[in-house]
């Protein structure tokens, strides 16, 4: 099965040799499942042929935010819209989250608490998993067409699903506790306030649910379709 990434935004370039960019992140948390990879660059203007150029989509998280007016963005909602209605899965993660929301006619803001910065709990359902998290804009008003299925207290509308078409988690399941601390390095400082990025890197050691979360991924890709 292939997966078409949409990279929406580029690691630090600190990290890249050692963690690599958000598509090896991705190709990385879900290796082993019988996927292909291919990226596109939509961040750069690069778009798929087609929502059938690939067996499902994937939206990897960025630094802009889904509000913002850049030349990409509508594009990117248009593709969205046209994937749900071909009925061609698609995967959004933390901004992927966003956009596939505002896309869809949900709404999506900076939080007024701030931000949510590494291991991070979430109740799906009644089943707690700990994901990394790293964002201050939220998915404030959810679509008329999706279900929250999971959510804390701080992140109302964590994780969506559109029927069996969309599926988005505000998290970064393909996070890694050692790339978590590279964006406080690199990123966080002067940005994030420093006693939350002290309570992260106090919780850098906690197990997460990472691969628990890959296999969701992975069976929503799989699912058998009409």
């Amino acid at each position: 099965m292939k997966i078409g990434i949409l990279q929406t935004g580029m690691a630090p370039d600190a990290l890249k040799d050692d963690l690599g960019d958000y598509p090896d992140l991705f190709a990385r948390l879900l290796a082993g499942k019988g996927f292909s990879f291919e990226t596109f660059r939509v961040v750069d203007g690069v778009f798929p042929a087609s929502v059938d150029s690939c067996d499902g989509w994937l939206i990897t998280g960025s630094r802009h935010g889904a509000y913002e007016d850049h030349p990409w963005i509508a594009p990117l909602e248009n593709f969205i819209r046209a994937a749900y209605a071909a009925r061609v899965p698609l995967v959004g993660i933390c901004f992927g989250h966003q956009i596939v929301a505002q896309a869809m006619g949900g709404k999506v803001e900076r939080h007024s608490n701030g931000w949510a910065v590494g291991a991070t709990d979430y109740d799906f359902g009644g089943k707690t998993l700990r994901l990394n998290a790293w964002h201050r804009d939220q998915v404030t008003q959810v679509p008329p067409s999706a279900k929250v299925i999971g959510r804390n207290d701080f992140c109302a509308n964590a994780a969506l699903l559109y029927d069996d078409r969309t599926f988005t988690v505000q998290a970064h399941p393909e996070f890694r506790p050692e790339f978590v601390n590279g964006l406080m390095e690199t990123r966080g400082k002067g940005l994030v306030p420093d006693d939350l990025m002290d309570t992260a890197r106090a919780r850098l050691p906690l197990p997460i649910d990472d691969r628990v979360m890959a296999d969701q991924i992975s069976d929503f890709f799989k699912m058998a379709r009409a």
